[in-house]
């Protein structure tokens, strides 16, 4: 499966608000005591701060849909930003980036002396294993797993999730292997979720269990959470959700071929061959052929990268000596590359040039005010005083909404959703974002991905506006993810058009699959 179809197949479960930007005026000779990385200024490690403020502006232009923005060199962070309502303390969902931490687990695991790349996968899984295995089945390896070369002929998570039995491993071990494995490379998230059930199957922990002491703690990320399957089993190929900075300390150890302050985290034979090609290498020209390591892609330039759906990278430039970590949702993860190649590539240099205080100063300016647009705020319509306080039925619908209310006071709105399992509440800021939490998403109209588990609500932040004197729209991002859903409610006398759309709907430019609801004022 080439991988613009993997990106259409995906979506796998799928405050002071503003940027946050943290500035220094000089360069730390040592890393803080605390948990941030040391932070300088882009001249004072070889790099103009144009070629970064160029790059900002360019996916922009572009309207890419970054969230968040760190650029390293020398381990040392020279430019971060985030896009308002998201911020630097705010976890976010991976996708594929997730494989790179799986693998490197695998990695662990193995430098631990608790596998090999070449055991065979069904030795893990003696009770798991189908009536009659195939030939191919029993050569599969762990490497093949790695690497994405079990011999299926297309992606085995659909298989996964949508199977009668919960029992995932079950279900992959069954799935047609139709080629000899090695030979035959398609993206397979089921391939990086069998490597976290063989994780939990040798150690008796999930694999976030497993890398919170050997990774995660060493690093200084906290708060990690990580998606699981109907068995308690983390997904592995997708669902990890932390920060920005995490990403780029990631990057980072893996710079510094497995060390952190001068102790070994990963064997540094594991980051050579896991990020090396085992996949050969095809068009020069994208970032998507330069071949694949051990849930590592290659990229131009002869860099590296972990990388997930819609746009969450993690590439590391070993010539350059650095790394860049970067979220988003976008519709063109190409692009993105693409413009640091262009943009933030060609601004390393030893000699920096010129008038480099003014670009300082600019660039600064331009990351402490990045922000998501918010449409026009009109903060009120004639038809006001007939809707607000107003309850809205609904009769029976696929969604189980039986009724709605809006409660509008100076700044904010407050949107109420009655089901059976009772009232559920988003506020709004009208023309500006409001953060709170929501149990919303985890009704039948699911307007956000799967929950974590042990999560009842999700982090939003909400803004709403009147685009004209009958249509209010409100804008729900669900900020610890990549998305957001935009609910477009109509009123015509006494009745309401409700209309949900997903950001992945709009990205690709197509319907909900959610039906317009029609309710009716009572009382």
């Amino acid at each position: 499966m080439n991988r613009r179809a993997f990106l259409q197949k995906s979506g796998m479960g799928a405050l002071q608000l503003g940027l946050v930007s943290f500035w220094a005026n000089h360069a730390f000779a040592e890393p803080l005591r605390s948990s941030l990385l040391p932070r300088s200024l882009p001249e004072a490690q070889g790099i103009n701060s144009a070629g970064i403020l160029d790059f900002v502006k360019a996916i922009e232009t572009q309207k890419l849909n970054l969230h968040s923005l760190m650029v390293l060199r020398h381990g040392k962070i020279l430019a971060e930003g985030w896009w308002a309502p998201y911020r630097a303390d705010l976890k976010h969902t991976l996708y594929s980036l997730s494989k790179s931490f799986t693998s490197t687990a695998i990695g662990l695991a193995v430098g631990e002396g608790r596998l090999t790349v070449q055991d065979k996968v069904i030795s893990f899984f003696p009770d798991q294993l189908p009536s009659e295995m195939s030939d191919n089945l029993k050569k599969m390896r762990v490497q093949d797993l790695l690497t994405m070369r079990t011999g299926h002929g297309k992606d085995s998570t659909p298989a996964l999730r949508e199977a009668a039995d919960p029992n995932w491993v079950k279900s992959f071990l069954a799935f047609p292997v139709e080629r000899e494995p090695g030979t035959f490379f398609v993206y397979n998230s089921g391939a990086t979720y069998m490597l976290s059930a063989i994780i939990q199957k040798l150690t008796g922990q999930t694999l976030l269990e497993y890398l919170t002491p050997r990774l995660f703690k060493p690093l200084g990320i906290a708060g990690a959470d990580w998606e699981v399957d109907p068995n308690g089993i983390n997904t592995g190929g997708w669902g990890l959700r932390i920060k920005t900075e995490d990403i780029a300390r990631f990057g980072q150890l893996y710079l510094q071929k497995g060390l952190w302050t001068g102790k070994r985290i990963v064997p540094e034979r594991w980051v050579t061959e896991a990020t090396q090609a085992h996949v050969p290498s095809g068009d020069p020209e994208s970032d998507w052929t330069q071949g694949y390591g051990y849930q590592f892609w290659r990229c131009r330039h002869d860099a590296y990268r972990g990388d997930g759906a819609f746009g969450q990278y993690c590439v590391v430039l070993p010539k350059q000596d650095m790394v860049i970590a970067i979220t988003s949702e976008t519709g063109d993860m190409g692009a993105i590359l693409n413009e640091v190649w262009k943009c933030i590539l060609p601004a390393v240099s030893e000699r920096t040039s010129g008038g480099a205080k003014s670009i300082q100063t600019a660039l600064k300016q331009k990351l402490a005010t990045l922000a998501l647009p918010i449409p026009a705020v009109q903060s009120s319509t004639p038809e006001l005083s007939a809707i607000n306080h107003k309850k809205f039925s609904f009769d029976s619908n696929e969604l189980n909404v039986k009724s709605i209310s809006f409660s509008f006071e100076a700044n904010s709105c407050k949107f109420s959703l009655e089901n059976a399992e009772g009232i559920h509440a988003v506020h709004c800021g009208l023309g500006k974002w409001k953060e709170g939490f929501t149990d919303i998403s985890t009704l039948p109209l699911k307007l956000a991905p799967t929950l974590v588990p042990g999560e009842t609500t999700n982090r939003i932040a909400a803004s709403g506006t009147w685009l004209d004197p009958k249509t209010f729209e409100m804008t729900w991002r669900f900020i610890e993810t990549a998305h957001y859903d935009t609910v477009n409610c109509k009123f015509e006398g006494d009745t309401v058009k409700i209309a949900f759309r997903r950001s992945l709907a709009i990205l690709g430019n197509t319907a909900d699959s959610r039906p317009i609801l029609t309710g009716k004022m009572v009382g």
